[in-house]
Formats: C-alpha cells, structure tokens, sequence
C-alpha cells in the first residue's frame, strides 16, 4: 500500500474536489489518497501536518495552491504540485495591516468565501498573515538539492495576474520541472485524467 499525503489549498478541506477525485482513479489495495483539514495558521497547520507525515509515511506528498507552501516543507519525499501559489505568502502577509480594521477583514472573507463542509476555516488576523512571510522563507529553506520536484498550471489561471500563482518563480527555485493544462486554477477533471494520474503513476512506478 503507497500512501499520497494531499496537501489542500486556502479554504480547501477533507471534502476537497481533486483529492476526493483522485480516490476513484486508483485501486484501493495499493494507493491511498489522504487529505486532512489542516488550521489557516501556518504554524498549527504545520504541526499537524508533519504529526500526519510521521504518522502516514507517504510515497508521495501533492501540495495544491497556498497547499504548495506546507508540502514543500516536507522534506524526504516526492513532490507533485497542482497551481503552487509560491506568490501567496508575501500577499497574504501583505494584508497584515489592513486586517487590523474589520471591514477589511470582512472584504478579505467575501473575496475569499468558504464553502460549507469539511473545510478550512479562514482567519484574516494580523497575527496569523504576519506569519506567512516567514512560512514561505522556510519552505523555500526547505527545497531539497536532488529532491523531486513537478508542477502543473493551468494557463487559465487567474491567480497569476495578482502575482499570487507565478511560473517564473518556480522556475527560478525548480527549473522547467512543470507542465501547463489549457484550465483553471482548480484543476479539472479532463486534465486530472489526462496529466496529473499519469504522472502520479509514473511517481509511484505503477503499472497502468
């Protein structure tokens, strides 16, 4: 039994579309796919998440938008990335001073609504977006020389024109280690069947 560790995106979650997807494209006895509500602190949400690295051992570790930022955090396994927002730690820390001021927090939560479910609850506070320029300094600190890096961008995405999804700077720590689907910045099912399974595959080194 191989083990995928999903790391969601902002205000992803336990029900989480591509992971809950992914479940149904892989035999049950040999692949199982993990995905947890981790907590908005990226702090909280990194102890819990390292607590379910030593606890699952996984073959594989997929880090899906702001995801991007724990997985990479994980060290000593394979890497697969769908839409890494490696621009949202500055913007998020950005927000710091304005999220002293309630009604904008309440602009942050109507731009980022969350929907009902297992889903991350998210928490617009000064102390908590403060620690974001730090979360991504250590994930970059964290990338491993040799280690196993791939990511996917939709050339539809509309994070990247503020910055918060950019390909040059994953090239810039990863090389052309990456592929673009003619999507979204949530990864549809088309190109879930036709790029990110196989490539999950060929990580594993499962037969098709």
């Amino acid at each position: 039994m191989k083990t995928i560790l999903y790391i969601h995106g902002m205000g992803g979650g336990g029900d989480s579309r591509i992971p809950n997807y992914l479940k149904t494209q892989f035999d049950p006895a040999q692949v199982q796919v993990v995905i947890r509500t981790y907590d908005f602190d990226p702090e909280i949400g990194r102890a819990q998440i390292q607590g379910w690295v030593d606890e699952l051992k996984p073959a594989l570790v997929i880090g899906e938008s702001l995801g991007a930022i724990q997985a990479l955090r994980i060290q000593g396994v394979p890497h697969l990335f769908v839409s890494p927002s490696l621009g949202a730690p500055e913007n998020l820390y950005g927000r710091a001073k304005l999220a002293r001021f309630a009604i904008c927090r309440w602009i942050f939560h109507r731009m980022f609504p969350v929907k009902e479910g297992d889903r991350q609850r998210l928490k617009f506070t000064p102390d908590v977006l403060l620690k974001y320029r730090a979360h991504g300094e250590a994930a970059i600190a964290a990338i491993e020389p040799g280690g196993y890096y791939f990511a996917f961008f939709g050339k539809n995405d509309h994070y990247m024109k503020q910055g918060i999804v950019r390909i040059d700077l994953w090239e810039k720590y990863f090389g052309k280690t990456y592929a673009e689907y003619d999507g979204s910045h949530f990864m549809e099912p088309e190109y879930i069947d036709s790029m990110l399974v196989p490539k999950i595959r060929e990580v594993l080194g499962l037969e098709k």
